[in-house]
């Protein structure tokens, strides 16, 4: 690993805007943003449960461009401790493309993590608190939740005993992870100190007895809340195994909130490079579609191509035609070209690999992030470069448009849903909702391994249960199906 000093003198950063943790990592402090570089997208098919490397083939495609001399970034989100231990078994890429120092990345990083769920639970010990001392807000249902960085099934519901609060009857709640807490998402979205506690303050914390509701800022808190997240709000600085700068902040989950770093490190990257390589969570239905709808039209971003990538194993579970939807998604309803990346694994059949090359409907191209680093991803690096476009990024939905509007037009357009139901508790929201989300997006909670249904996969229908208010962050989640905000571990953990 190169000294962090020399990686940001690279990209023209001094060392004196530079707050370093050791030699190797770095938060960048004095932001100025002068965004000039070409912003490249990857994201996915359907997933598999193993997943399908979309880090690992964005640290790849950018080292391979860095091999071409080209002046080049990435930005990616912070891994949660959740994955690490469970499913993944870390979120820093795998092979030769791998972001550097892995270990300090998956685990404490510069401990953003823990910063937001120190935050997230000192607002829930203020709420209970202020219950408890004579509650003169008049809270009478609290809809804020604890979180923590750990996939703990135990914590889906608990207890609160609310006769210790001055109440008649216990009080159900729940934790949520920390990348789902609504604190990580107005992180991700704040481009200042300023508006990060703004944000902070709009967090609807609860409802009173006349159903009004109750903000973060009416706690006097909010001061408290700035103090914890000071130092959360810069980005942070690393780099690849092959020495192009990384900036990795914000780890927001795309089924559950963003699903993308952050709009600071993007902004920050962007006026560092030519080019920027970032990742949007999961599929190109859950991921791709929150990056465009809401990370780029509040930050009024754009990108000039998208990567697909697939495997071998995705196309056998979920079928071509899963592929095409997505491939139609990019290209119909975001008007973004797309080049598909096909990532190599070991004991791939290379004669299916062949066949599906020539059935491709964009440009597409084998690459081989894990096995060679960014050599093996330089033919393809070649075939992105050629199919840059500078097109005029379309939105799924108007902002301007009901909420109910704006999720039939996710289903519709980007999944393939020819119904949304909505049921009696979600469908009492959207008239509730309806005078302050009048100019909010949506995000759509799903399962990630299905279009629509992960356990009826030939639904048409999107089955809308509840839906959320997140005021600080400027959205409205609609959880589907059985979406769990708070994962369990798997019964062999890979962690």
């Amino acid at each position: 690993m190169k000294d962090i000093v020399e990686i940001a003198k690279t990209l023209g950063i001094r060392g004196e805007d530079l707050e370093c943790y050791g030699r190797y990592k770095a938060k960048i402090r004095n932001l100025k943003f002068a965004p000039k570089g070409k912003l490249i997208l990857v994201t996915a098919m359907t997933p598999t449960k193993s997943g399908e490397g979309k880090t690992t083939v964005s640290i790849g495609l950018a080292d391979a461009l860095s091999r071409l001399d080209e002046s080049v970034s990435l930005a990616l989100r912070e891994p949660s401790l959740g994955p690490t231990f469970g499913m993944k078994g870390g979120a820093t890429g795998g092979g030769k493309a791998v972001i550097v120092p892995s270990d300090d990345i998956n685990l404490h990083f510069t401990g953003d993590m823990h910063r937001v769920t120190a935050a997230n639970n000192l607002l829930c010990a203020n709420i209970d608190n202020h219950i408890y001392h004579s509650n003169e807000l008049d809270i009478q249902k609290v809809v804020f939740p604890r979180c923590m960085d750990i996939n703990d099934r135990a914590l889906r519901e608990i207890t609160i005993n609310e006769e210790k609060l001055k109440n008649n009857h216990p009080r159900k709640e729940n934790f949520v992870i920390t990348p789902a807490s609504e604190i990580m998402a107005i992180l991700c979205l704040s481009e200042s100190e300023k508006e990060l506690e703004k944000r902070l303050g709009n967090i609807i914390i609860g409802e009173n007895s006349k159903g009004e509701f109750v903000y973060a800022r009416e706690l006097n808190v909010v001061g408290s809340l700035m103090k914890i997240l000071k130092d959360a709000i810069y980005p942070n600085l690393v780099q690849t195994a092959e020495g192009t700068p990384c900036f990795v902040h914000g780890g927001p989950f795309a089924n559950i909130a963003q699903g993308t770093n952050s709009v600071i490190a993007t902004k920050t990257a962007l006026s560092h490079s030519d080019y920027v390589i970032t990742e949007a969570g999961f599929g190109a239905d859950l991921g791709a579609e929150k990056f465009f709808d809401l990370k780029c039209r509040k930050a009024k971003l754009d990108v000039t191509a998208v990567v697909l990538v697939v495997t071998m194993k995705a196309l056998k579970e979920h079928g071509r035609e899963n592929l095409l939807k997505h491939i139609d998604t990019i290209e119909k309803v975001f008007n973004k070209p797309c080049v598909v990346a096909i990532n190599h694994f070991a004991g791939d059949d290379e004669k299916e690999i062949e066949r599906f090359k020539n059935d491709c409907p964009t440009p597409c191209f084998i690459c081989y992030p894990f096995e060679k680093g960014g050599a093996g991803c330089e033919e393809f690096a070649k075939v992105l470069l050629e199919n840059i476009k500078k097109t005029k990024l379309k939105f799924a939905y108007p902002l301007n448009a009901t909420i109910k509007e704006k999720i039939e037009c996710v289903a519709k357009n980007v999944y393939g849903a020819e119904n949304v139901e909505f049921s009696s508790v979600a469908s009492e929201k959207l008239q509730k909702y309806k005078k302050y989300a009048k100019n909010y997006e949506v995000i759509i909670a799903k399962s990630q391994y299905a279009l629509i249904d992960e356990k009826d996969k030939t639904s048409k229908t999107l089955k809308v249960q509840d839906l959320q208010l997140k005021n600080g962050a400027g959205f409205v989640v609609a959880l589907c199906g059985k979406i769990n905000l708070m994962p369990g571990l798997p019964k062999h953990p890979l962690g």
